[in-house]
C-alpha cells in the first residue's frame, strides 16, 4: 500500500515538474505589428510576428504569426479585421516538446482620444481556434490601450510616450476533450513601457508586461515595432 501511495504521488508530479512555470523567471517578447493600407479605400492589412520565451531567448514559449484583412467603414472611427493565425507552443523548461494551433479571429479596434492627450484603443476580439490534442474551442478577448505622448500631442516622429494596456481573455468553452477542462478565465495581461517614434510611420517600445493565469503568474518584457505603410 505504501508503495503504491509513493508510486502515484511521483507519477502524478512527473507532468508538473517537466512542465511547470518558473513564475520568478523573467520572460522576453520580440514582436513586429504593421499596418497598411489599400490607397484611399476602406480595405487593408494588419498582423504581427511574434517570438515569445519562457527566458530571454532560448526556451520557446510561442512563435505567432498572424495576418488579417481590415476593412474602415466611411465616416465611422472604427477598424475590423477577419484574420487567422498559426501558433507553435513551447513546454517551460528542458523539453523541446510543442503543439500547435491554427486560429480564425475577428475583431473591431475603436480609438478615442480624451483631454486632448489621452489616446485610448478599444479592442474586442473573438477567436475560434483548433489547437492540436483538443476540441474545437473559442475565445473572447477586450484590451484597453492607453498612449500618452510627452513632448508631443500626436505619436509621430521624435515624439515619446507612455504605453500601458490591460487586455482580459475569457474562454468560450471549458470542456477541451479527453476529459480535460479549462476555466472560464483564462488570463488577464497588464503592461507598461516606453515608446519612441523613430518616424512618422514606425515606433517602438519597451516595456513590461505581467501574465496572470488560472494556475501562474509571470512578468516578461516585451520589445516591439509598429509600423505602417
Amino acid at each position: 500500500m505504501r508503495y503504491s501511495l509513493l508510486f502515484c504521488l511521483l507519477l502524478a508530479g512527473l507532468p508538473l515538474s517537466a512542465q511547470a512555470v518558473d513564475e520568478d523567471q523573467l520572460g522576453a517578447w520580440y514582436m513586429y505589428f504593421y499596418n497598411a493600407r489599400f490607397g484611399n479605400g476602406p480595405f487593408g492589412i494588419q498582423g504581427d510576428f511574434q517570438f515569445r520565451y519562457w527566458n530571454f531567448g532560448t526556451d520557446l514559449e510561442q512563435i505567432l504569426i498572424r495576418n488579417g484583412l481590415t476593412y474602415r467603414p466611411k465616416d465611422a472611427d472604427v477598424l475590423f479585421t477577419l484574420g487567422y493565425a498559426t501558433i507553435t507552443s513551447g513546454v517551460p523548461g528542458e523539453s523541446s516538446e510543442s503543439s500547435h494551433e491554427n486560429r480564425i479571429y475577428q475583431e473591431a479596434l475603436l480609438p478615442h482620444k480624451v483631454g486632448g492627450r489621452f489616446l485610448l484603443t478599444h479592442r474586442f476580439r473573438y477567436e475560434q481556434r483548433w489547437v492540436e490534442g483538443q476540441d474545437f474551442r473559442t475565445r473572447y478577448r477586450y484590451n484597453l490601450f492607453l498612449n500618452v505622448p510627452l513632448n508631443a500631442r500626436e505619436l509621430g516622429h521624435k515624439t515619446a510616450y507612455l504605453a500601458l494596456y490591460n487586455e482580459l481573455f475569457i474562454n468560450g468553452q471549458q470542456d477541451v476533450g479527453n476529459g480535460n477542462r479549462v476555466a472560464t478565465f483564462d488570463r488577464n495581461r497588464t503592461y507598461l513601457g516606453l515608446g519612441y517614434g523613430l518616424g512618422r510611420k514606425l515606433r517602438v517600445q519597451l516595456g513590461a508586461m505581467n501574465q496572470t493565469t488560472a494556475t501562474w503568474s509571470k512578468w516578461q518584457t516585451q520589445f516591439s515595432a509598429h509600423h505602417t505603410f
